[in-house]
């Protein structure tokens, strides 16, 4: 019987407290071998202090505490850094807030299992049979339009190239330099995709069902998006 790759579950918070424990559990219930990690940027409401008694009854759970609110790349950089100083041969990108579905934790990290070919695994909403839940047509139109954006300057051949659901392989992050990664929220997912074709990696596109938070609030913000396509931009020149 084939060994399960020893995987990570990278889980960024900030002000998830509402969302923390669900998320926990979910993740131990559809992937019982893989360990958490919660990077929290010093949420106000109590989210890392929830996370550190969490982790203190589980001892696949996590927590790095942050200084300050430092976006979503520099907390994932800072997980994956924790992931592979450690040994870890798979490392899963995951939001805190319930979008992402935790049944679907099994397929990525086997897709990019160390015997795989593929070094990149997408939960990907824009693919065929993915599909989103309960989301207002504008977010749909950012997220279809920035793909669709970044897909055409950048020759990417990824549907849902801004996706925040993923699996990578450990020897994927090391070939594509994350301590040069400088991007930070919508943008960092399209950094990491093109890192990764670049350096020929092969990708597989996961479809899933991304459902929308029924707690807390949303991070996405007008400055993000013009972030990301100005960096788009750059690099689509630069290519």
């Amino acid at each position: 019987m084939a060994l399960e790759p020893k995987s990570l579950v990278i889980v960024p918070t900030y002000n998830e407290a509402e969302n923390i424990q669900l998320a926990i559990d979910l993740i131990r219930k559809y992937s019982p071998d893989s360990d958490v990690l919660v990077v929290d940027d010093n949420s106000p409401d109590g989210t890392g202090v929830l996370a550190e008694e969490i982790s203190r009854l589980d001892s696949h759970v996590h927590v790095i505490h942050r200084t300050a609110k430092n976006g979503l790349g520099p907390a994932y950089i800072h997980g994956f850094e924790w992931g592979l100083s450690r040994g870890y041969s798979v490392l899963v990108e995951m939001d805190a807030d319930g979008s992402h579905p935790a049944e679907v934790l099994p397929q990525l990290i086997q897709t990019v299992s160390p015997k795989s070919d593929f070094g990149l695994a997408i939960g990907s909403r824009w693919t065929d049979g993915g599909s989103v839940v309960n989301w207002p047509w504008y977010r749909q139109l950012i997220s279809r339009g920035g793909s669709w954006y970044a897909r055409k300057l950048l020759n990417l051949g990824v549907m849902d190239v801004t996706a925040g659901f993923r699996a990578f392989k450990s020897s994927t992050l090391d070939k594509i330099n994350i301590n040069q990664v400088e991007s930070q929220g919508y943008c960092f997912q399209i950094d990491l995709t093109r890192r990764a074709q670049q350096a020929g990696i092969q990708i597989k596109e996961v479809p899933i069902e991304f459902r929308e938070r029924t707690l807390g609030n949303s991070k996405m913000n007008k400055t993000i998006v013009i972030e990301a396509m100005f960096r788009v931009t750059v690099w689509g020149f630069q290519r």
